[in-house]
């Protein structure tokens, strides 16, 4: 991270902890290495982590205004079910999240559901409490999304990018199946689309020639933003519902698709490996391929890759494989006891 980026942080975090102080809380503390705050709540006993990412461009006094106003979820069904939202996030869950609920979305992805308030987004627990299922939840906080469609026609392939300011939600209208689907008369095509960080979705026609450039775009927000989602390209299937864009070899996006899958899962295992023992690290080569790295002659627990380094050796997954063992989490990691 960059000397700049470290310094607009910690400014944000500053401006954060002084109105906190303002409004009667006495301890709290920067956490620069997860970009938050841990503080107490007056007549509170657990400390709350606040995730400077949710913290809206210029709105640092009524977000924490809200978030002193109103503490925690509502506590009926009733009460919480006009404000659920999906959101997309990463496969791991935040480290300052305790037990949110969420399920599997797209490979690296996973919804959540948050509780959308005027100042506030408060990540639903999985123990909630509301007397309804988990399905049930989900399907309200879909069905809570505006679903909104675009005006007009095009004749031709044009690229929409839709801006979000914290209350639209975007990128989590790529959950509802047939919304993608239903732009193609306003992109001219079927829909492509790309939503690398939380305040952007951008959405063009497949085959159009924008589409390499929606690529290197779409990483090049990704990377740099603290509030990242995902590189990759999704479009609706024959049914509707939004999937990863699919290429095949020699195809004339492989090559794209198949560097947004790689930084995709170089950033998930990432995040994943930063609260799990034994994980070991992915990169990608100067080539392109995934290469995972086996620290030492002991045990690991390995990404996904296309090969597997240990010192300066260097073997494809095939040829290891067999002597891994799945380990059940998400991303998936294989266990193995010693280098092959």
């Amino acid at each position: 991270m960059g000397l700049l980026r470290r310094a607009a942080r910690a400014r944000l975090a500053c401006q954060v902890i002084r109105r906190l102080r303002r409004g009667g809380v006495r301890q709290a503390r920067y956490h620069a290495g997860s970009f938050t705050v841990r503080f107490t709540r007056p007549g509170d006993d657990e400390p709350t982590v606040l995730r400077l990412g949710e913290v809206r461009r210029g709105r640092v006094a009524d977000f924490v205004a809200g978030l002193l106003r109103a503490p925690g979820l509502p506590a009926t069904w009733a009460e919480a079910r006009p404000l659920l939202r999906p959101v997309l996030r990463g496969a791991t869950p935040p480290a300052d999240v305790t037990t949110p609920l969420h399920r599997p979305a797209w490979p690296f992805l996973a919804e959540y559901v948050v509780v959308d308030q005027p100042d506030t987004m408060t990540y639903v627990n999985a123990a909630h409490g509301w007397g309804v299922t988990d399905d049930e939840v989900f399907a309200a906080a879909r069905a809570n999304l505006s679903g909104a469609k675009l005006l007009g026609t095009a004749d031709e392939p044009v690229v929409v990018r839709f801006v979000d300011d914290g209350d639209a939600y975007w990128t989590s209208h790529l959950l509802l199946d047939g919304w993608l689907a239903g732009l193609a008369g306003q992109v001219g095509g079927r829909p492509v689309a790309f939503a690398p960080e939380r305040g952007t979705l951008l959405v063009t026609a497949d085959g159009s020639d924008q589409v390499p450039d929606l690529f290197a775009r779409a990483e090049a927000i990704f990377l740099r933003s603290p509030r990242a989602i995902t590189p990759m390209a999704y479009v609706p299937d024959e049914r509707g519902r939004t999937v990863p864009y699919p290429a095949e070899p020699g195809s004339p996006l492989w090559i794209c698709v198949r560097r947004a899958e790689a930084v995709l899962a170089s950033w998930g295992y990432a995040r994943q490996a930063e609260r799990l023992p034994l994980a070991a690290e992915l990169l990608i080569t100067p080539e392109g391929r995934t290469r995972a790295l086996w620290p030492s002659d002991g045990p690991a627990l390995l990404p996904r890759a296309d090969e597997v380094q240990c010192g300066d050796t260097v073997r494809p997954w095939e040829e290891i494989s067999d002597r891994l063992t799945a380990q059940g989490l998400n991303p998936e990691r294989w266990r193995g006891e010693g280098w092959p």
